[in-house]
Protein backbone atom coordinates (compact mmCIF):
# COMPACT_ATOMS: atom_id res chain seq x y z
CA UNK A 1 0.00 0.00 0.00
CA UNK A 2 1.32 3.47 -0.72
CA UNK A 3 0.27 7.60 -0.82
CA UNK A 4 -2.01 6.92 -3.97
CA UNK A 5 -4.17 10.51 -3.72
CA UNK A 6 -2.95 14.67 -3.17
CA UNK A 7 -0.12 15.50 -1.50
CA UNK A 8 -1.17 16.60 2.39
CA UNK A 9 -0.72 20.04 1.74
CA UNK A 10 -2.54 19.87 -0.94
CA UNK A 11 -5.49 17.70 0.97
CA UNK A 12 -5.63 20.55 3.31
CA UNK A 13 -6.84 22.95 0.98
CA UNK A 14 -9.40 20.73 -1.14
CA UNK A 15 -12.45 22.42 -1.36
CA UNK A 16 -14.34 20.78 -4.40
CA UNK A 17 -17.24 21.89 -5.95
CA UNK A 18 -19.96 19.67 -5.33
CA UNK A 19 -22.78 19.37 -7.55
CA UNK A 20 -25.55 19.86 -4.21
CA UNK A 21 -29.65 19.69 -5.54
CA UNK A 22 -31.44 22.93 -5.07
CA UNK A 23 -33.93 20.94 -3.18
CA UNK A 24 -31.24 19.68 -1.19
CA UNK A 25 -32.57 20.55 2.33
CA UNK A 26 -36.79 20.53 1.05
CA UNK A 27 -35.83 16.40 0.43
CA UNK A 28 -34.55 15.96 4.15
CA UNK A 29 -37.57 18.24 5.37
CA UNK A 30 -40.11 16.25 3.84
CA UNK A 31 -38.27 13.06 4.63
CA UNK A 32 -38.19 13.72 8.20
CA UNK A 33 -41.38 15.19 8.36
CA UNK A 34 -42.55 11.57 6.89
CA UNK A 35 -40.55 9.78 9.60
CA UNK A 36 -41.83 11.63 12.38
CA UNK A 37 -45.57 11.16 11.24
CA UNK A 38 -45.61 8.00 12.44
CA UNK A 39 -45.74 6.51 16.10
CA UNK A 40 -42.69 7.48 17.95
CA UNK A 41 -42.65 4.95 20.50
CA UNK A 42 -39.84 3.21 21.75
CA UNK A 43 -39.12 0.19 24.67
CA UNK A 44 -36.22 -0.27 26.68
CA UNK A 45 -35.96 -4.03 27.78
CA UNK A 46 -33.04 -4.55 30.28
CA UNK A 47 -31.23 -6.98 29.46
CA UNK A 48 -28.15 -9.42 31.27
CA UNK A 49 -24.87 -9.41 30.17
CA UNK A 50 -22.91 -10.62 32.45
CA UNK A 51 -20.67 -7.38 32.71
CA UNK A 52 -21.23 -5.90 36.71
CA UNK A 53 -19.72 -2.47 35.88
CA UNK A 54 -22.88 -1.55 33.07
CA UNK A 55 -26.57 -1.88 32.66
CA UNK A 56 -27.96 -2.44 29.58
CA UNK A 57 -31.48 -2.64 27.66
CA UNK A 58 -32.44 -3.87 24.35
CA UNK A 59 -34.06 -1.18 22.31
CA UNK A 60 -36.76 -1.16 19.48
CA UNK A 61 -37.66 2.57 17.82
CA UNK A 62 -39.35 3.56 14.84
CA UNK A 63 -36.95 4.62 12.12
CA UNK A 64 -37.85 5.67 8.40
CA UNK A 65 -41.68 4.17 7.51
CA UNK A 66 -42.35 3.29 11.21
CA UNK A 67 -40.45 0.26 10.63
CA UNK A 68 -38.68 -1.19 13.67
CA UNK A 69 -35.02 -0.92 14.52
CA UNK A 70 -32.78 -2.04 16.91
CA UNK A 71 -30.04 -0.95 19.52
CA UNK A 72 -28.39 -1.68 22.76
CA UNK A 73 -28.44 1.29 25.18
CA UNK A 74 -25.84 1.06 27.82
CA UNK A 75 -25.07 3.40 30.88
CA UNK A 76 -22.47 2.79 33.87
CA UNK A 77 -23.89 0.32 36.18
CA UNK A 78 -24.41 2.71 39.57
CA UNK A 79 -24.94 5.75 37.49
CA UNK A 80 -28.39 7.89 37.90
CA UNK A 81 -28.35 10.44 35.59
CA UNK A 82 -28.58 12.75 33.97
CA UNK A 83 -25.40 11.24 31.75
CA UNK A 84 -23.94 12.66 28.71
CA UNK A 85 -24.97 10.95 25.69
CA UNK A 86 -22.78 8.82 22.76
CA UNK A 87 -25.05 7.53 19.77
CA UNK A 88 -22.78 5.85 17.40
CA UNK A 89 -23.59 4.29 14.17
CA UNK A 90 -21.17 1.22 12.86
CA UNK A 91 -19.07 0.57 9.48
CA UNK A 92 -20.68 -1.11 6.64
CA UNK A 93 -22.46 -4.33 6.81
CA UNK A 94 -21.70 -4.57 10.40
CA UNK A 95 -24.78 -4.84 13.29
CA UNK A 96 -25.67 -3.31 16.60
CA UNK A 97 -23.38 -6.86 17.49
CA UNK A 98 -23.77 -7.86 21.44
CA UNK A 99 -23.81 -5.30 24.00
CA UNK A 100 -20.61 -6.19 26.00
CA UNK A 101 -18.64 -5.21 22.98
CA UNK A 102 -19.74 -1.38 23.40
CA UNK A 103 -18.25 -0.97 26.74
CA UNK A 104 -15.97 2.07 26.64
CA UNK A 105 -18.25 4.90 26.44
CA UNK A 106 -20.30 3.80 29.60
CA UNK A 107 -16.81 2.81 31.56
CA UNK A 108 -16.03 6.30 30.62
CA UNK A 109 -19.10 7.89 32.60
CA UNK A 110 -21.71 8.19 29.59
CA UNK A 111 -24.73 6.68 28.45
CA UNK A 112 -24.24 4.76 25.01
CA UNK A 113 -26.70 3.75 22.09
CA UNK A 114 -25.70 1.86 19.52
CA UNK A 115 -28.27 1.91 16.30
CA UNK A 116 -28.10 -1.25 13.97
CA UNK A 117 -28.46 -0.24 10.35
CA UNK A 118 -30.95 -1.67 8.49
CA UNK A 119 -30.30 -4.62 6.87
CA UNK A 120 -27.06 -5.27 7.48
CA UNK A 121 -24.96 -7.16 9.76
CA UNK A 122 -23.87 -10.15 8.46
CA UNK A 123 -20.38 -8.92 7.88
CA UNK A 124 -18.23 -8.26 10.84
CA UNK A 125 -20.72 -7.70 13.23
CA UNK A 126 -24.08 -9.12 13.63
CA UNK A 127 -27.25 -7.00 13.28
CA UNK A 128 -30.71 -7.63 14.10
CA UNK A 129 -32.73 -4.91 12.04
CA UNK A 130 -34.71 -6.37 8.46
CA UNK A 131 -34.94 -3.38 5.24
CA UNK A 132 -38.37 -4.58 4.50
CA UNK A 133 -38.33 -2.11 1.50
CA UNK A 134 -37.74 -3.61 -1.60
CA UNK A 135 -35.41 -2.32 -4.89
CA UNK A 136 -35.17 -2.26 -8.56
CA UNK A 137 -32.35 -3.65 -10.29
CA UNK A 138 -29.08 -3.50 -8.28
CA UNK A 139 -25.31 -4.87 -7.36
CA UNK A 140 -24.55 -7.04 -4.87
CA UNK A 141 -24.05 -4.81 -1.10
CA UNK A 142 -26.73 -1.63 -0.30
CA UNK A 143 -24.46 1.20 -2.60
CA UNK A 144 -27.10 1.05 -5.07
CA UNK A 145 -29.87 -0.05 -3.36
CA UNK A 146 -32.76 2.15 -5.29
CA UNK A 147 -30.26 4.17 -6.81
CA UNK A 148 -32.36 5.18 -9.37
CA UNK A 149 -34.26 7.66 -7.57
CA UNK A 150 -33.46 10.00 -4.06
CA UNK A 151 -37.02 8.87 -2.79
CA UNK A 152 -36.53 5.23 -3.04
CA UNK A 153 -32.31 5.18 -2.31
CA UNK A 154 -31.07 3.06 0.40
CA UNK A 155 -29.29 5.48 2.60
CA UNK A 156 -32.34 7.63 2.68
CA UNK A 157 -34.14 5.22 4.97
CA UNK A 158 -30.63 4.87 7.37
CA UNK A 159 -30.17 8.51 7.74
CA UNK A 160 -33.76 9.33 9.11
CA UNK A 161 -33.15 6.03 11.00
CA UNK A 162 -30.30 7.87 12.51
CA UNK A 163 -32.04 10.98 13.09
CA UNK A 164 -34.62 8.85 15.31
CA UNK A 165 -32.10 6.94 16.80
CA UNK A 166 -30.84 10.31 18.51
CA UNK A 167 -34.39 11.24 19.30
CA UNK A 168 -34.85 7.30 20.86
CA UNK A 169 -31.57 7.25 22.93
CA UNK A 170 -32.70 11.44 24.17
CA UNK A 171 -35.64 9.95 25.72
CA UNK A 172 -34.22 7.10 28.30
CA UNK A 173 -34.13 9.25 31.51
CA UNK A 174 -30.26 8.29 32.30
CA UNK A 175 -29.47 10.78 29.00
CA UNK A 176 -28.99 14.51 29.00
CA UNK A 177 -30.52 15.20 25.59
CA UNK A 178 -28.23 18.95 26.20
CA UNK A 179 -24.62 16.69 26.00
CA UNK A 180 -25.39 14.55 22.84
CA UNK A 181 -22.45 13.51 20.53
CA UNK A 182 -22.95 11.42 18.00
CA UNK A 183 -19.76 9.63 16.50
CA UNK A 184 -18.88 6.47 13.43
CA UNK A 185 -15.95 5.53 11.98
CA UNK A 186 -15.97 4.77 8.10
CA UNK A 187 -19.97 3.88 6.92
CA UNK A 188 -20.99 5.19 10.84
CA UNK A 189 -18.69 8.33 10.24
CA UNK A 190 -20.50 9.36 7.07
CA UNK A 191 -24.00 9.06 8.48
CA UNK A 192 -22.67 10.82 11.67
CA UNK A 193 -22.03 13.79 9.35
CA UNK A 194 -26.04 13.50 8.07
CA UNK A 195 -27.12 13.59 11.94
CA UNK A 196 -24.73 16.81 12.52
CA UNK A 197 -27.14 18.30 9.81
CA UNK A 198 -29.89 17.22 10.57
CA UNK A 199 -30.06 16.99 14.34
CA UNK A 200 -28.79 20.93 14.91
CA UNK A 201 -28.58 20.51 18.57
CA UNK A 202 -25.99 18.06 19.09
CA UNK A 203 -23.26 19.53 21.22
CA UNK A 204 -20.34 17.07 19.28
CA UNK A 205 -19.87 15.05 16.31
CA UNK A 206 -16.51 12.83 15.73
CA UNK A 207 -16.45 11.26 12.08
CA UNK A 208 -13.51 8.44 11.65
CA UNK A 209 -12.33 7.86 8.11
CA UNK A 210 -15.71 8.73 6.99
CA UNK A 211 -17.44 7.21 3.97
CA UNK A 212 -20.58 8.45 1.87
CA UNK A 213 -18.54 11.44 0.87
CA UNK A 214 -18.03 13.15 -2.40
CA UNK A 215 -19.40 10.25 -4.69
CA UNK A 216 -18.46 11.61 -7.60
CA UNK A 217 -14.82 11.40 -7.40
CA UNK A 218 -14.82 8.28 -4.77
CA UNK A 219 -16.60 6.15 -7.64
CA UNK A 220 -13.77 6.87 -10.09
CA UNK A 221 -10.59 7.21 -7.94
CA UNK A 222 -10.63 3.67 -5.97
CA UNK A 223 -11.49 0.22 -6.99
CA UNK A 224 -12.35 -0.63 -3.22
CA UNK A 225 -15.65 -1.91 -2.62
CA UNK A 226 -17.98 -0.43 -1.33
CA UNK A 227 -17.69 2.51 -4.13
CA UNK A 228 -16.53 -0.05 -6.14
CA UNK A 229 -20.30 -1.25 -6.35
CA UNK A 230 -21.19 1.75 -7.82
CA UNK A 231 -18.70 1.72 -10.50
CA UNK A 232 -19.88 -2.29 -11.17
CA UNK A 233 -23.51 -1.11 -11.35
CA UNK A 234 -22.42 1.62 -13.96
CA UNK A 235 -20.40 -0.74 -15.96
CA UNK A 236 -23.87 -2.88 -16.74
CA UNK A 237 -25.98 -0.24 -16.70
CA UNK A 238 -24.55 1.87 -19.11
CA UNK A 239 -25.82 5.77 -19.54
CA UNK A 240 -27.33 5.71 -16.06
CA UNK A 241 -24.44 7.96 -15.17
CA UNK A 242 -26.71 11.29 -14.70
CA UNK A 243 -29.40 9.07 -12.92
CA UNK A 244 -27.18 7.13 -10.16
CA UNK A 245 -25.04 10.79 -9.79
CA UNK A 246 -28.14 12.89 -9.37
CA UNK A 247 -29.59 10.35 -6.55
CA UNK A 248 -25.87 10.46 -4.66
CA UNK A 249 -26.49 14.32 -4.79
CA UNK A 250 -28.75 13.87 -2.11
CA UNK A 251 -26.69 11.85 0.13
CA UNK A 252 -23.72 13.54 -0.36
CA UNK A 253 -21.74 13.86 3.40
CA UNK A 254 -19.89 16.65 2.19
CA UNK A 255 -23.11 18.82 1.62
CA UNK A 256 -24.17 17.85 5.25
CA UNK A 257 -20.59 18.41 6.61
CA UNK A 258 -21.14 21.87 5.12
CA UNK A 259 -24.40 22.67 7.52
CA UNK A 260 -22.39 21.19 10.62
CA UNK A 261 -22.52 23.48 13.89
CA UNK A 262 -21.31 21.34 16.88
CA UNK A 263 -17.40 20.97 17.25
CA UNK A 264 -16.29 18.19 15.10
CA UNK A 265 -13.26 15.85 15.33
CA UNK A 266 -12.45 14.07 12.25
CA UNK A 267 -9.75 11.37 11.15
CA UNK A 268 -8.16 10.58 8.18
CA UNK A 269 -5.72 7.84 6.77
CA UNK A 270 -3.48 8.75 3.83
CA UNK A 271 -3.22 5.56 2.22
CA UNK A 272 -6.93 4.55 2.96
CA UNK A 273 -8.29 3.52 -0.75
CA UNK A 274 -11.67 2.64 1.07
CA UNK A 275 -12.23 5.97 1.57
CA UNK A 276 -9.71 8.25 -0.43
CA UNK A 277 -8.34 10.93 1.97
CA UNK A 278 -9.43 13.54 -0.65
CA UNK A 279 -13.43 12.47 -0.17
CA UNK A 280 -12.54 13.19 3.86
CA UNK A 281 -11.13 16.61 3.15
CA UNK A 282 -13.31 18.11 1.33
CA UNK A 283 -15.94 17.67 3.67
CA UNK A 284 -14.06 18.33 6.61
CA UNK A 285 -12.88 21.62 4.88
CA UNK A 286 -16.36 22.28 4.21
CA UNK A 287 -17.19 21.95 7.65
CA UNK A 288 -17.97 25.76 8.64
CA UNK A 289 -17.99 24.67 12.67
CA UNK A 290 -15.14 24.57 15.21
CA UNK A 291 -13.10 21.29 13.50
CA UNK A 292 -10.23 19.22 14.35
CA UNK A 293 -8.52 16.20 11.98
CA UNK A 294 -6.11 13.75 13.10
CA UNK A 295 -4.19 12.39 10.22
CA UNK A 296 -2.45 9.33 10.14
CA UNK A 297 -0.17 8.97 7.16
CA UNK A 298 0.36 5.16 7.15
CA UNK A 299 -2.88 3.85 7.61
CA UNK A 300 -5.35 2.44 5.31
CA UNK A 301 -8.63 1.91 6.21
CA UNK A 302 -7.97 0.93 9.86
CA UNK A 303 -6.69 4.79 10.10
CA UNK A 304 -5.92 4.98 14.13
CA UNK A 305 -8.29 2.56 15.51
CA UNK A 306 -7.45 2.39 19.56
CA UNK A 307 -5.17 5.28 19.15
CA UNK A 308 -8.36 7.35 17.46
CA UNK A 309 -10.27 5.99 19.97
CA UNK A 310 -7.93 7.47 22.43
CA UNK A 311 -8.41 10.74 20.63
CA UNK A 312 -12.21 10.77 21.13
CA UNK A 313 -11.95 9.98 24.69
CA UNK A 314 -10.17 13.12 25.48
CA UNK A 315 -11.41 14.96 23.09
CA UNK A 316 -15.11 14.61 23.67
CA UNK A 317 -15.33 15.64 27.26
CA UNK A 318 -13.54 19.16 26.82
CA UNK A 319 -15.66 19.61 23.37
CA UNK A 320 -18.50 18.95 26.12
CA UNK A 321 -17.06 20.89 28.34
CA UNK A 322 -17.19 24.24 26.24
CA UNK A 323 -20.74 23.57 24.80
CA UNK A 324 -22.23 24.07 28.22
Amino acid sequence: MALFDMPLPELRAYRPQIDEPDDFDAFWAKTLAETRAHDPAVSFEPVETGLTGLRTWDVTFAGFGGHPIKGWFSAPADAEGPLPLVVQFHGYNGGRSLPHCWGMWPLAGFAHFIMDVRGQGSGGNVGDTPDPVGSGPSHAGFMTRGIADPESYYYRRVYADAVRAVEAARSHPLADPARTVALGGSQGGGITLAVGALVPDLAAIAADVPFLCHFGRAVTLTDSNPYAEIARYLKMHRGKEETVLRTLSYFDGVSFAARGSAPALFSVALMDQVCPPSTVFAAHNAYPGEKEIEVYPFNGHEGGAMFQEAAQLRWVPKALNRAV
